[in-house]
């Protein structure tokens, strides 16, 4: 899984964080918003969210309202 991609679990890790959202794993394989949504991490899809999250902290991006 590439983790650059656009709807990736990493990707939506780090839009999580940096829109402020509850960490809440998931991840769309065809693109965000599109097909399934997918709730149901592995391991590694879960670990991937957490990097993105952890990321977007670490840099200290977030979205200013």
């Amino acid at each position: 899984m590439n983790k650059d991609k656009h709807g990736s679990p990493f990707d939506r890790g780090s839009a999580d964080c940096y829109y402020r959202r509850q960490f809440n794993p998931h991840y769309w394989p065809e693109g965000t918003g599109n097909g399934e949504k997918i709730t149901d991490l592995t391991r590694r899809e879960l670990t991937n969210y957490r990097e993105g999250w952890n990321y977007q902290l670490k840099i200290g991006d977030f979205k200013q309202w």
